[in-house]
């Protein structure tokens, strides 16, 4: 069995990557900030639940450690947990959107590695975004060029690069970042605009299953790599 966990689980697209990811099989963790909605996406998906504050080391670790002891291993990281940081663009807003978005990913990747060492085929997959591309927010043809986030762009532009450099460090471990599509979640909702989270799902989902020889340190939309 594959020991999958996914940050930001309870809603949108990942709650839709655990929907699938179960469906084929997977032993699927749903991490979540709040412990009432992690608990009931879990119930309602036949999946497991464990706390995950991203922003929290303590809560990461107690979640990895849980993951731990009850499986032994870990074979699939899932970064999917962020936050659109609109609004406000200060200096503490800046500091939550990067926490959650970019450091949130460090601290769980890192308290992730010694059990994903642990695996025959690990695989760490990062939602990311091309609104933190220069080939997509200079492009007019692009939605991205239109989207008035910088922080949120500015944080999943590091999201990317963490994603290549943890590729090049860890090269026993395929880590993949990706665009998932323009997705009408409650993130978006004052965009609306925006596909079903359950087709974009479908790209992280096929990310999550790459073979032991798959590709690592890309950066994929649903039709395959993407400039950045």
């Amino acid at each position: 069995m594959t020991v999958t966990l996914i940050t930001g689980a309870n809603k949108g697209i990942g709650f839709e990557t655990a929907k699938q990811l179960q469906e084929l099989g997977h032993v699927v963790y749903i991490g979540t900030r709040d412990a009432e909605r992690g608990e009931k996406a879990a119930a309602a998906l036949g999946t497991r639940f464990v706390q995950l504050d991203v922003t929290d080391d303590a809560s990461v670790n107690g979640a990895l450690a849980t993951i731990g002891s009850d499986e032994g291993r870990l074979d699939v990281l899932v970064n999917n947990a962020g936050i659109l940081g609109d609004g406000t663009t200060d200096g503490p807003t800046a500091l939550r959107v990067f926490d959650t978005n970019a450091v949130g990913m460090v601290r769980v990747t890192e308290a992730a590695l010694p059990l994903l060492r642990k695996s025959s085929n690990p695989n760490v997959v990062t939602v990311s975004s091309s609104a933190g591309s220069f080939w997509a927010v200079n492009n007019p043809d692009r939605p991205e060029f239109h989207l008035p986030l910088a922080l949120y762009a500015a944080s999943k532009s590091a999201a990317t690069m963490l994603t290549v450099q943890y590729a090049k460090a860890q090269p026993g471990i395929k880590f993949n970042a990706l665009e998932p599509g323009t997705t009408a979640t409650d993130m978006t909702a004052a965009f609306g605009i925006g596909r079903s989270p359950e087709e974009s799902a479908r790209i992280v989902v096929r990310l999550a299953t790459l073979d032991p020889d798959g590709p690592t340190g890309t950066f994929q939309d649903e039709n395959g790599e993407l400039p950045w």
